[in-house]
């Protein structure tokens, strides 16, 4: 096995979102072992209630991995991928359509920076602005990929497939 993969969706998703699939899919058949936690219940609490629990879950996830796993997130994923990585070691961090801020939340999106990183998000994404995710992913040197799509990046599924392939392979390199 060449590493763990844990993969964070979004809110108003689910474990089975076409986005996580795929990229699980990509996962395993490098040879990861993948999971992908069920926030469902977390994000019927509202957005701004469900950031804390579905921290905890994450951390949870995280220290019961075999390895310091990498980290995948789309939107809230995201979000809380970065929050986590900054209170149990990971491996690396792969973000989608990262919020930068959640009304209400404090604190502000971060995450560790001695890991590798990337970012994909969209140009026109009406709920994460693009301009916030790219100074942040600047301001911190993380590699980004902005795309002509919206929030759920629907019309580049195979782009990010692409992507985090190339991803996995340069930490297995």
């Amino acid at each position: 096995m060449r590493g763990h993969v844990i993969l964070s969706h979004g809110s108003g998703s689910g474990p089975q979102a076409t986005k996580v699939s795929v990229l699980a899919e990509t996962a395993e058949a490098l040879g990861y072992s993948t999971e992908r936690p069920d926030y469902r219940d977390c994000d019927e609490l509202g957005e701004q209630a469900s950031v804390a629990p579905r921290v905890e879950r994450l951390l949870e996830r995280i220290h019961a991995a075999p390895q310091p796993p990498i980290l995948v997130g789309s939107s809230m994923g995201a979000f809380v991928s970065g929050l986590a990585s900054l209170r149990a070691p990971c491996r690396a961090l792969f973000l989608l359509a990262l919020p930068i801020g959640i009304p209400g939340v404090e604190p502000q999106f971060d995450m560790a920076r001695d890991v590798p990183s990337m970012l994909i998000h969209g140009f026109a994404d009406d709920l994460c602005p693009a301009d916030a995710a790219l100074a942040f992913a600047d301001r911190v040197g993380m590699p980004a990929l902005l795309v002509a799509d919206g929030h759920r990046l629907s019309d580049h599924v195979a782009v990010i497939e692409q992507q985090f392939r190339l991803f996995l392979e340069r930490l297995s390199a």
